[in-house]
């Protein structure tokens, strides 16, 4: 049970009362009745209010929410008393939001019910905890409130963006990626993959000629190809410290595995292979191309589970595995941050030795930041020093991109929150381009 204002405010007042007392008779009197009366009253709210279970109250809550978006929470409250009440609603969201202010305000009639509808906005992936909705209730005479504990407490998991994947779904359904900026592109197949085996008939290729076939049903049996519209196009995110800066509370880390994502969705819509590969010190996740049904639920469980590290990315270590495990020549998404030409110079090497391989595309990115900064007026010396070197740090990025060019690697410079529109119009294009 606890006192409400209304409560202190009226003691006060008959305290006052009493006092007064001393100086005239006729208060006390007075005072003494509506003491009387004021204990009644509280006798009678607590009897109204406690004599049944009068509130119960569930959440209804995704059961897992998509990082970086606006999810909806809804609570349902509902009453047994027979008179109206007044509600105040806390739900103990997770601590990881550091919000303490989740309270709502609300009357309902007798017997009524209500929803309540909010959205939370996770930028971590990882477990959240919810704990107990707290209900406070109040009738009209509002001297004292029951506290009402309901639902149970509950785990819910922070997955990568897959409301922003459902979104692009429904875009491409209705063939309106257009809409956010996606360019249409025809289907081409310039190369050829197995399809069946047949028998022989007259005007086949007699390169085509199954053997081994041949020799077990007695017959010439030949292979039937057919055009290749299918390419592997491999996400390759990088986990080192240079993809723990944050933007709008999100690591880079968290968008590229956001961007990796929709990209996997939208190359296995334009029937392509899907495979993701993950790398810090060492090469980490491997997960093989594929456009099997169940192969975005893999990519979507894989990539759940990755965290950024302190240490040096060892592009190394990526480019050795990456020629054990994939052999075909494929499309590789690499996603990663240079601070300066000095960094990337570092890693041109290896950078160099993947673009033999396969087909490479680097995405890494530019401060959003910096360049508002850039474009505000300087006002002092200090202030054009410091333009100075912003506008330095903004040429390096773009001498970045001059230099991959020049050694024949594709390149993508963009800012977090428009990655997966550039990078899926970039992958269209080489498409189109039949540069995969």
């Amino acid at each position: 049970m606890y006192l409400t204002r209304r409560f202190y405010f009226s003691m006060l007042f008959i305290i006052l009362l009493l006092s007064s007392g001393y100086m005239f008779h006729t208060l006390f009197l007075m005072g003494q009745l509506l003491l009387g009366l004021y204990l009644l009253a509280i006798a009678l709210d607590v009897f109204l209010l406690y004599r049944v279970r009068g509130i119960t109250a569930s959440r209804q809550c995704p059961a897992r929410l998509s990082n970086g978006d606006d999810n909806q929470i809804r609570l349902r409250v509902e009453s047994s008393y027979s008179f109206p009440i007044t509600l105040s609603v806390i739900d103990e969201i997770p601590v990881v939001f550091q919000l303490r202010d989740v309270c709502f305000h609300l009357k309902l009639s007798p017997g009524e019910g209500k929803t309540i509808k909010y959205t939370l906005r996770p930028t971590r992936r990882g477990t959240y905890a919810f704990g107990h909705i707290r209900v406070f209730v109040s009738d009209r005479i509002g001297l004292v409130q029951r506290r009402f504990t309901c639902a149970e407490q509950e785990k819910v998991k922070v997955y990568p963006s897959f409301l922003m994947l459902h979104r692009y779904e429904l875009l491409a359904m209705s063939d309106n990626l257009t809409e956010i900026g996606i360019k249409k592109i025809r289907r081409v197949g310039h190369q050829t993959e197995f399809e069946q085996i047949k028998e022989y008939v007259k005007g086949d290729d007699y390169r085509t000629i199954n053997w081994k076939a041949s020799a077990r049903r007695h017959q010439l049996m030949v292979n039937v190809y057919q055009d290749e519209r299918s390419q592997q196009i491999y996400n390759v995110i990088d986990k080192g410290r240079v993809m723990q800066q944050a933007f709008r509370g999100m690591t880079l880390l968290d968008y590229a595995i956001n961007a990796s994502l929709v990209l996997s969705y939208v190359a296995m819509r334009r029937d392509d292979k899907a495979g993701l590969v993950t790398f810090n010190e060492h090469f980490d996740t491997f997960v093989p191309a594929s456009r099997q049904s169940g192969q975005m639920q893999t990519l979507l469980e894989k990539l759940y589970a990755q965290e950024t590290t302190y240490g040096e990315t060892d592009f190394s270590a990526l480019c050795v595995h990456l020629s054990k495990h994939v052999s075909k020549r494929s499309l590789l998404v690499l996603y990663t941050n240079f601070s300066n030409l000095n960094s990337m110079n570092r890693q041109l090497p290896y950078l160099q030795q993947l673009s033999r391989q396969h087909r490479l595309l680097v995405v890494f990115f530019e401060d959003s930041e910096l360049k508002e900064y850039i474009n505000r007026n300087p006002v002092n010396t200090e202030e054009y020093y410091r333009h100075v070197i912003a506008e330095k740090f903004t040429y390096e990025k773009r001498l970045i991109v001059t230099t991959l060019k020049q050694n024949g690697i594709y390149s993508v410079l963009t800012t977090p929150e428009n990655l997966s529109i550039d990078v899926i119009n970039k992958y269209l294009e080489m498409k189109s381009r039949q540069l995969i």
